[in-house]
């Protein structure tokens, strides 16, 4: 349930979702700047900041009830899939974990906009 209004369930299951993926990029890209391989993960960086900014700006239109949410949340579901499969590149716990919540957020998304 919304936090003002009453929201449908798959709706606040997609906003949750949403902030607990950007989130996860967020700390993810922490944790990947203080790896010795960062240079081999800049572009997994700039995946992870689209990431969390995309879902970000999905949450405030869902909010909003947007006219526009449910095409955001498809392109939405695109940037974290893409993220998780960069995520899966590498083996550390924290890619891994942020390649699944980026997998489970992809997956609500796709459910919002269909």
């Amino acid at each position: 349930m919304g936090i003002l209004s009453s929201s449908p369930k798959e709706m606040d299951f997609c906003i949750e979702s949403c902030e607990r993926c950007a989130r996860a990029c967020y700390e993810c890209s922490t944790a990947c700047l203080q790896e010795a391989d960062v240079q081999a993960r800049v572009h997994c960086l700039q995946m992870l900041n689209d990431c969390a900014e995309i879902c970000l700006q999905a949450v405030a239109l869902m909010a909003r009830n947007s006219s526009m949410a449910m095409k955001h949340c498809q392109l939405c579901a695109e940037f974290c899939d893409a993220c998780a499969a960069e995520c899966a590149k590498f083996k550390d716990a924290h890619c891994q974990e942020c390649a699944e919540v980026c997998r489970q957020c992809a997956d609500a998304c796709r459910k919002m906009a269909g």
